[in-house]
């Protein structure tokens, strides 16, 4: 069963919990069973891990809307083309984003849920951000209102300062940024810094371990690209110093 369906029709068999279960269960309506112990549980906890990452973007994503005060369909519609989500599923997938949108409630206790599902595994987190980077840019533009909230969701995932510079750098300006704030290294770097920072970010963003990681495989086409962003960053350092 794809991720799509395993949102609302397949809840049986992972026990995801806190505000990210109670929000599947009100759109549902029922409760998201318990995961029991034995040899399927580990399957379960697997699964729990991508439904979470799945549910994370659109709920932040349904925040993000309401954070410059322009809510739009915009939002939903991007994340509908990225994410390529099946004609069948839409309408769970948009009746799960409404949810989130009409919810009083802030976006801090799902962000908190999510990073602490995911402390081990920042790259997943990271990606998460880049989704929602994505789905800012849908009206042609990420405002200031939209990045403080994506800042916020950064420093509740634990990234430093310096982590949060070189994701903004790889997502606001979609590629066209400072190659070595991409890489996160500075401009009087030397080379073997830079490649080595270079090797990390491939190997930390490599689809494989992501999706090892949690990240469902509906999602791949977005870890691509952001291998994509950091191998053209690197190309520009290497030409800019003429390197081979």
């Amino acid at each position: 069963m794809s991720i799509w369906g395993k949102i609302l029709g397949g809840a049986a068999g992972f026990a995801l919990g806190g505000p990210l279960g109670a929000l599947i269960g009100a759109v549902a309506g029922h409760a998201v069973d318990k995961m029991s112990g034995g040899p399927a549980a580990a399957e379960a906890a697997d699964a729990t891990k991508q439904i979470a990452f799945t549910i994370g973007v659109i709920v932040l994503g349904a925040k993000l809307a309401k954070a410059d005060g322009k809510v739009t369909r915009d939002e939903v519609d991007a994340f509908k083309q990225v994410f390529r989500i099946p004609p069948h599923e839409m309408k769970n997938v948009g009746r799960v984003f409404d949810q989130a949108r009409k919810n009083a409630g802030g976006f801090e206790p799902y962000a908190k849920q999510l990073g602490r599902m995911f402390a081990d595994n920042p790259a997943v987190l990271e990606e998460l951000l880049g989704g929602l980077f994505h789905i800012a840019r849908a009206d042609g533009e990420v405002s200031n209102d939209e990045v403080e909230y994506l800042e916020s969701l950064a420093v509740i995932f634990g990234f430093d300062a310096q982590c949060w510079d070189r994701i903004r750098a790889a997502n606001v300006a979609a590629g066209a940024g400072d190659p070595f704030r991409i890489l996160g290294v500075s401009r009087d770097a030397d080379d073997a810094v830079i490649k080595a920072a270079h090797r990390k970010l491939v190997v930390e963003n490599h689809p494989d371990r992501l999706v090892a990681q949690g990240m469902p495989p509906e999602f791949v086409e977005m870890a691509n690209e952001k291998v994509a962003t950091i191998n053209a960053a690197y190309d520009e350092i290497r030409k800019l110093r003429g390197l081979r």
